[in-house]
């Protein structure tokens, strides 16, 4: 019925792969993402209310990764704000935001890109949503942490490892 090339019959987009379709491509994806620890504190409420002074905002940004399974591991978006004044503190989240990534038949180098790069910036949208609807719940204006560029500082942290490693050998040479 159908001719030989037809769309219909030839469904193995790669004959090489196997009959079976064997999944030996590379992928990586988002499996699941949670809030797994989340910490509100409004220690001066309700005098802070009163305050009039502009506050000094510290946010601090870290990523972690922990090996869950041979292809799933669990990367930290650990994502710190604290909001004071001279006359006191007015609030301190701590959250710990999570995704679980499956990869697979990825090269150690690529795997190690998107544990550190990529999926920070997959979770930061949604780590924060979560410190602005916290601000706001606290009784403040939301705060809306600056988007971040995790290739960027990926990268700039690779490049200063590596200037690091160059500077340690020389001083080993010259020993």
């Amino acid at each position: 019925m159908a001719d030989e090339g037809d769309v219909l019959t030839d469904i193995n987009p790669d004959p090489a792969a196997g009959a079976n379709g064997a999944d030996n491509l590379p992928s990586a994806g988002v499996i699941s993402q949670y809030i797994k620890d989340l910490s509100v504190e409004n220690p001066n409420a309700p005098q802070c209310f009163q305050w009039n002074e502009q506050p000094q905002l510290d946010v601090q940004v870290n990523i972690a990764s922990e090996k869950v399974s041979d292809e799933v591991h669990e990367v930290t978006l650990k994502v710190t704000c604290a909001a004071k004044t001279s006359q006191g503190s007015l609030y301190l989240i701590d959250l710990d935001y999570c995704g679980l990534m499956g990869m697979r038949n990825l090269p150690d180098e690529h795997a190690h890109a998107f544990l550190f790069a990529e999926a920070p910036r997959i979770l930061f949208p949604f780590a924060r949503r979560v410190i602005a609807d916290a601000t706001r719940d606290l009784g403040y204006q939301p705060l809306m942490v600056d988007p971040i560029d995790f290739n960027g500082l990926y990268m700039q942290r690779l490049q200063q490892k590596a200037q690091e490693e160059a500077a340690g050998a020389q001083q080993g040479g010259e020993a």
